[in-house]
């Protein structure tokens, strides 16, 4: 599927949230481009999940592990721009929670969760509050549900699960282990849609794990060769057309064309990013908790996508700190056996233990060791970047606490920085974001089938 199916994965994994059989739209209530916006340069396309569970059957819904009641409004939403040469695609994520002005001629303005335009106005509305958002025109407009999703991941063989850790969400059913996991529709969605997982819970870390697998699709599907000529490509564009509906003014000839051009495309031009956040909890009443977003970085993010520019490397949308954290140090226990030490690291925002009175007498030679268990490498990290030249050492009889052996040689003790926006959500290329060559973890799928049971087993069932 070297031109196509990057297409045929674009538009469907990328709509990997809670989804429900969508509806058509019609002609009547195509997107239009009204809301604010401009030409542009190169097409945008806009890919939504419908957070509904019309027509699912009790069964259905257990099985797909999506209990409660939906809100009908979007779930996930992706913005596809490919540049106007067709030699670059940038996938931006915007959070569901991200608090907007709506479009409209109501007035004042009504502002809420991104998501709800969807409930207000449906597709139409949700495309123009977009624009109205980012300024940028919508050329194309695609929406689908849990059980397309879910369909069109087992016609692809399945999707490819990644962490360094054990992952677990009772709501989605998410209950996958440390390593590399082919999972069928059914465990792919529980792995996209976990909100409450143990490591990185909320929206971005769940952005993160989508546009993992929407990459690791892209690029196994890539490495098949399949589907390798126009004809084919219609033929699986029209496949994809079953569980996936466009608006009026997008048409097979357009998901071809768009296909044959994603599919030529190197990983290092294939661009991912999420919208960054300023707010993470902004609190408004009759609304709840939201995201706002940062003002002059998500700015620069639209602009260079109106202007057709690549997204990474500009310092714009993603400043570069000077030592950057990669987990937030407010989280992490710290123990240290200086008391200089501990109270420098407990100005970094460390939950610090000065164990000073109890350090040896004699100080080993060398740098300090950050010693931490498996599983608190990121942690470990986050302690070594605030003392530069430090010794990384795993030490298997420590729990969560990190715990630091001040040597003889002067320690440094760096500020760090810990953006969220750039654990989760940074401006990254695909050759990047893929998941490591690694043997594929125990209990995953054999060849026989793609492992459900390895991504989602039988939890109770639970909302989002």
């Amino acid at each position: 599927m070297r031109r196509t199916a990057v297409a045929l994965t674009l538009l469907t994994a990328l709509s990997c949230g809670s989804f429900v059989g969508s509806q058509a739209v019609s002609a009547a209530s195509a997107p239009a481009g009204a809301g604010g916006g401009g030409g542009g340069r190169g097409t945008n396309i806009l890919v939504v999940g419908i957070d509904s569970r019309a027509g699912l059957s009790a069964a259905e819904k257990r099985r797909l592990h999506v209990g409660g009641k939906g809100c009908n409004c979007t779930d996930v939403m992706m913005l596809v721009h490919l540049s106007q040469n067709r030699r670059r695609a940038s996938i931006v994520s915007i959070p569901r929670d991200s608090y907007v002005e709506y479009a409209g001629t109501t007035s004042p303005a009504r502002s809420g969760k991104i998501n709800g335009a969807y409930a207000i106005g449906g597709g139409p509305l949700t495309v123009a509050t977009v624009e109205k958002a980012t300024g940028l025109h919508i050329d194309h407009y695609l929406e689908t549900g849990f059980t397309g999703f879910e369909q069109t991941v087992n016609n692809l063989g399945g999707a490819t699960l990644c962490t360094d850790r054990p992952l677990k969400d009772e709501n989605s059913g998410l209950d996958i282990g440390a390593g590399r996991h082919l999972a069928d529709g059914n465990g792919a969605l529980r792995y996209a849609r976990a909100r409450h997982v143990n490591l990185r819970p909320g929206d971005l870390g769940r952005v993160r794990r989508q546009q993992r697998v929407v990459n690791d699709l892209l690029a196994r599907l890539t490495a098949e060769g399949s589907l390798d000529g126009p004809i084919s490509t219609a033929r699986t564009v029209r496949t994809l057309l079953k569980t996936v509906r466009t608006d009026a003014r997008t048409g097979l000839d357009d998901l071809v064309r768009i296909g044959w051009a994603l599919g030529r495309l190197r990983a290092d031009r294939t661009e991912f990013a999420t919208v960054p956040i300023r707010l993470f909890d902004h609190r408004v009443p009759g609304v709840g908790s939201t995201l706002v977003w940062d003002e002059a970085r998500s700015a620069a993010l639209w602009d260079a996508l109106g202007a057709d520019r690549p997204i990474t490397g500009d310092t714009r949308i993603q400043p570069v700190a000077e030592h950057p954290a990669p987990t937030d140090p407010t989280r992490i226990t710290v123990r240290v056996d200086d008391a200089d030490v501990a109270a420098a690291l407990r100005g970094n925002g460390f939950a610090v233990t000065d164990t000073s009175p109890t350090a040896p007498a004699v100080r080993p030679s060398g740098p300090p060791v950050v010693r931490y268990a498996t599983g608190q490498e990121e942690n470990a990290a986050t302690v070594a970047a605030a003392l530069p030249g430090s010794r990384l050492q795993v030490d298997p009889d420590l729990d969560a606490v990190v715990e630091v052996a001040v040597g003889s040689r002067p320690v440094q003790v760096d500020t760090i920085t810990y953006d969220r926006n750039v654990a989760d959500g940074a401006p990254v290329t695909a050759d990047r974001l893929r998941c490591a060559e690694a043997p594929a973890a125990a209990g995953s799928a054999g060849a026989a089938r793609p492992a459900g049971g390895t991504a989602g087993g039988t939890g109770p069932t639970g909302r989002r």
